[in-house]
């Protein structure tokens, strides 16, 4: 299954320009199977957006992207959003014990926003957003470089606030993922993996090579071997 895992929609981001009724017609489309919203620092669409697909027959998964003082972190498995701002760390043990999942969010984002150089020290981290949609691709790169060598699940997503960004990048679930539980579970053995949009369909990313096979471009980067 492809599922774009990080997504805003203007119903609950203040910078996105798209509603999920534009999300959801445009990752059908693409050929995504699912979509996860993750809003700034909130998760007031959830109960609106289940019920969106519910009607729609489409798989619609609710986090958040929380902004910690190490950086963006998204979340699933969290009812409750903290309502002030915490560590990294603080944020990955709260949602640990509640039995959900932290992501890195585009980590080494030019923008201040990324865990970046605190990725080594936090512990119990789920995995690395190493393909992101508005990141630059020797940043994702140094992202798929860090999941690696820190030996934890890789996502991708479209990060997308406009509809022309929708699906970019999504991770490609191996197994069917029909409920939130399902879709932790998921990230949690690893059982995830990058994908691109290229010519009209997903192409799983599984190393170095593959992703320069797909853009040669970017091999002037230094990061493709």
């Amino acid at each position: 299954m492809f599922i774009d895992t990080h997504m805003h929609c203007i119903e609950g981001s203040d910078d996105s320009f798209i509603k999920i009724s534009e999300i959801v017609k445009r990752a059908k489309t693409m050929g995504l199977n699912g979509i996860c919203i993750t809003d700034h620092d909130n998760n007031k669409v959830k109960e609106y957006a289940v019920q969106y697909g519910k009607k729609h027959d489409f798989k619609i998964f609710v986090g958040a992207e929380i902004l910690t003082h190490e950086g963006d972190i998204l979340v699933f498995g969290l009812d409750d959003i903290p309502t002030e701002k915490l560590y990294a760390q603080e944020l990955i043990d709260l949602v640990n014990s509640k039995g959900g999942v932290t992501i890195a969010a585009h980590p080494f984002r030019e923008n201040n926003r990324g865990c970046g150089k605190h990725l080594k020290n936090l512990k119990g981290l789920t995995a690395i957003e190493t393909f992101n949609g508005s990141t630059k691709s020797y940043n994702n790169l140094n992202a798929f470089e860090s999941a690696i060598e820190l030996n934890l699940a890789t996502t991708a997503a479209s990060d997308c606030h406009t509809s022309d960004a929708i699906g970019k990048y999504c991770t490609k679930f191996l197994d069917d993922i029909e409920t939130e539980k399902d879709l932790i579970d998921a990230i949690k053995s690893r059982r995830v993996r990058p994908a691109v949009y290229r010519d009209g369909e997903y192409i799983k990313i599984d190393n170095y090579e593959k992703y320069g096979e797909i853009f040669p471009e970017d091999s002037a980067y230094g990061r493709v071997v």
